[in-house]
């Protein structure tokens, strides 16, 4: 991983360390978040630490298992890292479902967090 830019390590990682969390405790998902930080889910709007670990943790489901086809990411004009992950879900026993999720990354207080957050199923309305 050394070959990498920087951005690219802690794109990955903070990647990893999310799904990781989102798929065992969705609870503990408050550490990457501050106060400020945005939140649309499906169209919806959260804003605040709290509001967002509220919702993502009353999805409706009881386990969730993500698998990350590709990820990108860009190191921004402002010391920030934006990325993209593309992957996909299965959540309990539903059939297994694309999705897109965006990140947008920064150092706060000597720690990377998620300031701003969108997530899309891969669903097509024909």
């Amino acid at each position: 991983m050394g070959d990498k830019p920087i951005w690219e390590q802690i794109g990955s990682s903070f990647v990893q360390h999310y799904y990781q969390l989102f798929d065992t405790d969705r609870t503990q998902l408050g550490a990457i978040y501050i106060d400020a930080s945005c939140l649309t889910w499906e169209g919806q709007q959260f804003q605040g630490k709290a509001a967002i670990v509220e919702k993502l943790s009353s999805l409706p489901f009881t386990k969730i298992a993500h698998s990350i086809t590709a990820q990108d990411h860009q190191p921004t004009p402002d010391s920030c890292i934006l990325s993209m992950v593309v992957g996909q879900l299965k959540a309990d026993d539903d059939q297994i479902l694309g999705f897109q999720q965006t990140f947008l990354l920064k150092n706060y207080s000597s720690a990377w967090v998620c300031t701003n957050e969108v997530f899309r199923l891969a669903l097509h309305n024909l």
